[in-house]
């Protein structure tokens, strides 16, 4: 008799490939000393897939506090900000942790405001009154390794690098310190000492001390020519044209 066959065994299942842990979102740190704005912005985070808010701060050292904490991803700053400015704020942050992106986000017009927030170190620049949808790609493109800028800014930093409008380090403006041009923008914009004082939380007599900064830096003879010129450049300015030259 022949010997029984042994019984053919199933082969074995191959093995399930491990489940893929979902990446870990992105973490925010917001900066702006309006609450009400902060938990818009958050609320608005919030709701995207990725993105998550870790920390929030109402000015730069709060901000430089949290940073020590823990690195996020991105930081998120307005540029007025109670004590120091957003714009130091953003140099020191690029000296601290290079490696963590800022994106302003901010009332100010960016034909003021973004080119000097670029050469700061920021990675991009957003108006406020854009909206959440802008807000969200301009966040996701500045975590991608990307700058973002308005189709209008973009264009315009592309005249100044081609030669097409004059490159705005040979304009006297840019002696003036990051203080000194948020009240000079202000000047411009017809605003008072004590209104100046106000807004930057500074007090009138330090605003007093910026404008006679501004006004030997720029060889203006008194106050009549420092607000004539200041509001001339901030009208030229909006009308997207060059610097003027002081007159004064």
């Amino acid at each position: 008799m022949k010997p029984r066959s042994p019984k053919s065994q199933p082969a074995p299942a191959p093995a399930a490939d491990p489940p893929v842990a979902a990446p870990a979102p992105k973490r925010i740190l917001l900066v702006d000393d309006h609450p009400m704005m902060r938990m818009g912005m958050a609320q608005l985070i919030a709701g995207e897939s990725g993105l998550v808010v870790s920390a929030q701060a109402g000015d730069a050292l709060q901000a430089l506090a949290e940073l020590a904490k823990g690195l996020p991803d991105l930081v998120i700053t307005d540029l007025t900000l109670p004590g120091k400015g957003g714009l130091e704020l953003i140099k020191d942050v690029q000296a601290l942790y290079p490696s963590v992106p800022v994106l302003v986000i901010s009332m100010h017009d960016e034909l003021l405001h973004a080119e000097r927030a670029l050469r700061a170190g920021a990675r991009g620049y957003l108006m406020k009154e854009a909206g959440g949808e802008k807000m969200i790609v301009a966040i996701r493109q500045v975590l991608s390794g990307q700058v973002y800028v308005s189709e209008r800014m973009s264009a315009r930093i592309l005249d100044a690098l081609s030669g097409r409008r004059g490159r705005g380090s040979s304009s006297p403006i840019d002696l003036l310190s990051d203080r000194e041009f948020e009240v000079f923008q202000m000047i411009g914009q017809g605003r008072s000492t004590r209104e100046i004082a106000e807004t930057l939380h500074l007090s009138p007599k330090t605003v007093d001390v910026h404008r006679a900064h501004i006004k030997e830096k720029l060889q203006l003879r008194d106050a009549t020519a420092l607000v004539r010129h200041a509001v001339r450049w901030v009208e030229t300015q909006n009308a997207g044209g060059d610097v003027i030259p002081p007159t004064g």
